[in-house]
């Protein structure tokens, strides 16, 4: 079996956020840098046993609600889809009165996901907030362990997402939030 190996050699000498006189080529360049050490850095921060925790959580309960606003519901989606594929009962929340709804008629060994990279959405922790209150298990996907949302939640999974203000919603938020998806 060939293993693979991350090799910081291979990637391009370049540092800092897009700035408006970057050229095309270093823009790809800043873009494909953050977004590759968006990935090495969650796998090394991903805390394994909080990770058996939420696969436990998931594979006990007869219902996973999850919720994301923005670009954390594309995650939220990709998670729901990827649980009914191995015959999960999954639902996925990104309208707002939905999910308060939904998170309100959760109950005890029920289990409610929350995504959101700044871990400071309002929608979102009012979400976990809701479902906690009704007994279900909580988790939190988030880049920031300090944050409101995992103050919500029985159970965090941090990444380590590099994200500037200018690039709010960019994809290295989401990669890092799938990456964390494809190891659930």
């Amino acid at each position: 079996v060939a293993q693979e190996k991350f090799d910081s050699a291979g990637l391009p000498e370049v540092s800092g956020d897009i700035d408006r006189d970057d050229t095309l080529a270093d823009i790809v360049a800043k873009v494909s840098l953050a977004e590759t050490l968006s990935l090495a850095d969650t796998a090394k921060v991903l805390d394994t046993d909080a990770l058996q925790a939420t696969v436990t959580a998931i594979t006990s309960s007869p219902r996973i609600d999850i919720f994301g606003v923005g670009a954390s519901a594309i995650v939220g989606l990709d998670l729901q889809r990827k649980l009914t594929r191995i015959g999960r009962t999954a639902l996925e929340w990104s309208d707002p009165h939905a999910a308060w709804t939904s998170a309100a008629t959760l109950r005890p060994g029920n289990v409610a996901i929350a995504v959101s990279h700044s871990g400071s959405t309002t929608d979102t922790i009012e979400f976990l907030m809701l479902a906690r209150r009704s007994g279900a298990t909580t988790i939190a996907i988030t880049n920031h362990a300090g944050a409101p949302l995992a103050d919500q939640a029985d159970i965090v999974l941090t990444t380590a997402a590099r994200e500037t203000g200018f690039r709010s919603g960019a994809l290295g938020s989401r990669i890092a939030q799938l990456m964390v998806v494809d190891c659930i």
